[in-house]
């Protein structure tokens, strides 16, 4: 027996969801312990997979029936002093279509390796066999012959996913000597001339700052999607995006794909090579708590965004829409008061996906992105506009990446320091550590770029003047967010408050018209909450909370500010 893990897989009744796995482990002398990972990478969240397992049966090479026990819930114990190999069987529910989970059907078997391929604490290479229709085509990194394959290590096969379909399209491209394939699956029309144009562009823009790409081969695998959706996920080699519906993919949906795909490739660099000490190796067994996602997923979303401007697939409009969405969600979230994006970086393992409790952590991507930008803005000042975020980067990516080893805040926070020649000690402890209030480093920064910070009331009577942000809920308004210190929140309102009536008129999907035709002053609503019906009365006071904040660029620029957009943006003003 060699010492390989051979995996077969196949999908025989494919409408039940279950992809049937069968895995043969070489064996020590006495004892072996056999795991599945508890979380993924790109998603700093415990995972609990185990929970999609069914039958799962072990077999000696006699093939009898061999007991085991589970040491946790997702690790399993087997007494091995009377055999060579172990032969591990079981059935992994599929049901979820994103870009991180395992999916079939009758139409695909998509399969994210980490998920549902099991390892042990010894280091084997893995055989992987298919039993897949005929029809069936593989997009992967992976390098399958015959629907077979070797991969070297168990993280290697845990960052490889890959779509098998009939119903998948590649065309690929090259930039500087290495190569990038765009897959689609499912997708009828592809506009492939303007997506290879517009993904060589920011690809090299991308390439050109770090003067190198990690690996010689990429694979985009766009999973497209008759329902909305909007998700992507990095790999080293590869990286999976959903997006939805199919029909819109080229049409307002395009912003979407190339932003989602700028992003992911930044990845290929910023985390998955440059990759925090506490993740450097992963530790699939566990929580890798890190305070650093303002720079893995924060700098991401930064720069993402800022590459499609610079390499000009987006217009200086279309790009400053998407840092006003982070502007918007930023002044949105209350809990910028009370929770630092370090501190809520580390408790993505807590809770760092859902909503959670209200007012309660700030989002690494948001937060990050924003303060990311203010960064660019301290460099780029520092050194007169020789250099930009992008170079702490080029330097994070060499002097820790390239050697094989991770970086701390420290090492960010220093790399700063060395390249722009100022301190960012009261940065760190103030807004990364910190809670103080964004707003005057924003106006900085934007006012050095050329730019300007736009705030106005929301349209919405109830978000503006009451301070509630409503859902429809059949002819009602759910209440989903409340503005602290708002008439809302000093009338008695609570989050999931069913408004059902305004002035003791009922509502038929028409909140903001019947608050403007009553009366100013006092707001009494009617809500349901929690099948009891209760009147509150909301007094309006002389300002405003809920509101919209945009950036634009200023009609006329200094010639300091005139070079500084120079450099940052890559465009030449008229």
């Amino acid at each position: 027996m060699s010492n390989v893990i051979q995996y077969r897989i196949s999908c025989i009744n494919a409408q039940q969801r279950y992809i049937q796995f069968s895995a043969t482990f070489p064996c020590p002398e006495d004892h072996l312990s056999i795991h599945l990972a508890s979380w993924r990478p790109g998603r700093y969240e415990l995972g609990n997979f185990a929970k999609n397992i069914k039958g799962f049966r072990i077999f000696d090479e006699q093939n009898k029936v061999l007991p085991f026990e589970k040491s946790n819930k997702d690790t399993w114990q087997i007494q091995t002093t009377n055999t060579e190999y172990i032969r591990v069987e079981y059935a992994y529910y599929a049901s979820e279509l994103n870009a991180g989970s395992s999916f079939l059907d009758d139409q695909q078997l998509y399969i994210n390796p980490v998920n549902c391929f099991l390892f042990s604490d010894e280091q084997h290479g893995y055989e992987l066999t298919l039993d897949i229709p005929s029809n069936w085509e593989i997009a992967s990194s992976l390098k399958f012959e015959s629907n077979k394959c070797c991969v070297e290590h168990f993280d290697k096969l845990a960052d490889s996913p890959f779509i098998c379909s009939a119903k998948l399209q590649k065309e690929s491209y090259e930039v500087n000597g290495y190569h990038f394939h765009i897959w689609f699956n499912n997708q009828k029309f592809i506009q492939w001339e303007k997506v290879l144009v517009d993904f060589e562009k920011f690809t090299r823009a991308q390439i050109q700052d770090f003067t190198e790409f990690p690996v010689k081969d990429f694979h985009f695998l766009i999973q497209t999607l008759p329902h909305a959706a909007y998700h992507g996920v990095e790999h080293l080699e590869s990286t999976v995006i959903t997006l939805g519906p199919n029909y819109d993919v080229f049409g307002s949906l395009y912003k979407e794909l190339l932003g989602v795909s700028s992003h992911e490739l930044y990845h290929v660099w910023n985390v998955k090579s440059i990759r925090p000490a506490e993740m450097h190796p992963y530790n699939f067994k566990e929580e890798n708590y890190s305070v650093s996602g303002f720079v893995y997923e924060g700098v991401t979303t930064y720069l993402g965004d800022l590459y499609l401007l610079r390499s000009g697939v987006f217009s200086l409009e279309q790009y400053l829409v998407e840092l006003s969405k982070q502007l918007q969600k930023h002044f949105d979230n209350p809990a910028r008061f009370h929770y630092s994006v370090g501190d809520s970086s580390f408790d993505t393992w807590l809770d760092g996906y859902v909503p959670g409790a209200p007012g309660r952590k700030v989002s690494i991507y948001t937060e990050g992105c924003l303060l990311a930008f203010v960064t660019d803005m301290k460099i780029r000042e520092a050194t007169k506009d020789q250099y930009g975020i992008q170079e702490v980067m080029k330097q994070l990516y060499f002097n820790f990446a390239e050697k094989g080893i991770g970086y701390t805040w420290q090492d960010y926070q220093q790399t700063l320091e060395n390249i722009s020649g100022i301190s960012f000690k009261d940065f760190f402890d103030r807004f990364i550590f910190g809670t103080e209030p964004y707003g005057s480093i924003l106006v900085e920064a934007c006012t050095y770029f050329g730019l300007e910070i736009h705030q106005v009331p929301s349209i919405s009577y109830a978000e503006a003047r009451l301070g509630i942000k409503v859902l429809p809920k059949g002819p009602d308004a759910q209440i989903i967010a409340i503005y602290p210190g708002s008439p809302a929140d000093i009338g008695g309102l609570a989050l999931n408050d069913e408004i059902i009536a305004v002035d003791n008129m009922r509502l038929q999907n028409n909140l903001d018209q019947w608050l403007t035709y009553s009366e100013e002053g006092m707001k009494t609503v009617l809500v349901n909450r929690g099948g009891r019906l209760i009147e509150k009365s909301l007094p309006e006071v002389d300002r405003f909370f809920y509101q919209n904040h945009s950036i634009k660029k200023l009609d006329f620029l200094d010639k300091h500010q005139r070079k500084a957009f120079k450099y940052w943006s890559n465009l030449l003003l008229d």
